[in-house]
């Protein structure tokens, strides 16, 4: 995949990102520049399927993602642990609002 157009579902980076609105991800950005607190990422959980989050801390050389919501009710790292960099399907890159 070089770019996905991806329709957010939920509420967890609201208001940033809301309900119903298009993201445009690619891997890009991250093969050539790697992840960083403050990107917002889309990776696959294995029981929670395709999220969306900001990245908060990376660490062991950027193979373990710490993500969060801004919800604090959110699914995230403080529920599920680091994110195996892995798992990342890509980086936003554009936002679409509904």
């Amino acid at each position: 995949m070089i770019f996905e157009i991806i329709k957010v579902s939920g509420h967890s980076l609201d208001p940033a990102y809301e309900d119903g609105d298009f993201v445009l991800v690619t891997k890009l950005p991250i093969l050539l520049f790697g992840i960083h607190p403050g990107d917002t990422v889309v990776f696959h959980h294995p029981s929670l399927g395709k999220l969306i989050k900001l990245v908060e801390r990376v660490e062991d050389g950027g193979n373990r993602i710490f993500v969060v919501g801004l919800d604090p009710l959110s699914r995230d790292s403080r529920v599920f642990g680091a994110v195996p960099r892995a798992m990342v399907l890509g980086k936003v890159i554009g936002h679409i609002r509904k």
